[in-house]
């Protein structure tokens, strides 16, 4: 007897589970189907933020910024035991790019977007409190602004969103293997492998989650669908041996003006990241040499007393943009949602997204597809779900 569902999902990245979570609030029945473990790609390798992405003011994302203020608020009253706000430090030396006013009139709109809430406030952080800034250079430096923004374990949320979906009905296939797709008139029959075990199920629709791997997922369907022009770009962290402890600094690298994240980690700094373009097969991503200089780099101009502590540890995760002419730096953060057909699509493929918008992403998905589903009373409402530790 083969296996009917309503919703079928390929990847158990954020965007995946996401998905899974916001089918089976709606009432839907909902497989996953994850190749290795639940963020076992991107999603554990992300830079730890829940944010609106102060840096996306300067590329007029104003619409992503105020929709990723509105889910960090949601994050942090649905799991406050897994996103936790933090402190963020701006310095602005002599040599920075961005100028105090620049800083200033940027923090004030984000603030703004923001609904000016009490923990969208900041400040301009006193010169006898330089000091206490975990080492942080004051050669040239002239301003320090201080706001708020939150962290969380990526792999460790992923992994809560889909015990939700699970809580709600969804099925996890896991580890288990896509191997094929039939797209039918209503929806496709798959062809997955779990365990050594040959599967087959129906489903009226397949969201294509696999995020790096997302073309391997296509290539495997028939009809051939057709996809977005995008490119994989890698970006590197570090790991560094010893604290830093009161919050997070926004910094500029001085090579190319690019922002650079140094934060606590686990008892240690996390320092990220890159913009590298990747060619070949997602799963040999690895920091380059040149990154780990980079970002080396970086930390020590600012914090020279991490010049004596070892990197301890290092991992990259694979972004997909969508194909542009501005550098990556530049090129939109906002998911990109590709169904095979404008109307009753049966495969939706989706491409890029921010970790703190997966949310509303799966709810964007839903209404996307809601024309190919069945009606069905709906369990829940992914607004009011909340999230916990293991």
């Amino acid at each position: 007897m083969t296996d009917r569902y309503d919703v079928v999902i390929v990847g158990g990245g954020i965007h995946g589970v996401g998905v899974a979570q916001a089918a089976a609030a709606g009432g839907h029945t909902t497989l996953l189907i994850e190749q290795d473990a639940l963020a076992g790609g991107t999603s554990s390798r992300s830079s730890k933020l829940i944010h609106g992405g102060l840096r996306y003011l300067e590329s007029g994302r104003i619409g992503l910024v105020r929709e990723s203020l509105r889910e960090r608020a949601l994050l942090l009253r649905l799991a406050p035991e897994l996103v936790h706000l933090r402190s963020f430090y701006f310095p602005i030396y002599r040599a920075t790019r961005r100028r105090p006013w620049q800083v200033r009139a940027g923090l004030s709109l984000y603030a703004a977007l923001g609904g000016m809430s009490d923990n969208m406030r900041f400040q301009r952080v006193r010169r006898d409190d330089w000091s206490g800034l975990d080492g942080l250079n004051t050669d040239g430096l002239q301003v320090v602004f201080r706001y708020r923004d939150a962290q969380t374990d990526d792999a460790e949320l992923t992994r809560a969103v889909m015990r939700s979906a699970e809580s709600l009905g969804a099925m996890l296939a896991m580890p288990a293997s896509f191997k094929a797709a039939k797209l039918t008139r209503d929806g496709a029959e798959i062809e997955y492998e779990k365990g050594g075990v040959e599967h087959t199920c129906e489903t009226r629709v397949l969201i294509n989650a696999a995020g790096p791997w997302s073309r391997s997922v296509l290539d495997r369907i028939e009809p051939a669908p057709t996809g977005c022009a995008v490119e994989l770009v890698q970006g590197a962290h570090l790991v560094v041996r010893g604290a830093i402890e009161s919050g997070i600094y926004y910094v500029e690298a001085a090579r190319d003006g690019r922002a650079v994240f140094v934060m606590p980690w686990q008892g240690n700094t996390l320092v990220g990241t890159t913009e590298t373009p990747f060619k070949g097969d997602p799963a040999d991503v690895r920091v380059l040499p040149g990154e780990e200089q980079y970002l080396t780099e970086v930390l020590h101009a600012h914090f020279p007393r991490f010049a004596r502590e070892p990197i301890i540890d290092s991992f990259a995760g694979l972004r997909v943009l969508p194909v542009g002419r501005d550098t990556t730096f530049k090129r939109s953060r906002e998911t990109v949602l590709h169904p095979d057909r404008a109307r009753r699509p049966r495969l939706l493929t989706l491409y890029g997204g921010k970790l703190t918008t997966y949310r509303s992403t799966a709810e964007k998905v839903m209404k996307l597809v809601a024309s190919s589903l069945p009606d069905r009373k709906p369990a829940a409402d992914t607004r009011m779900l909340e999230l916990t530790a293991s």
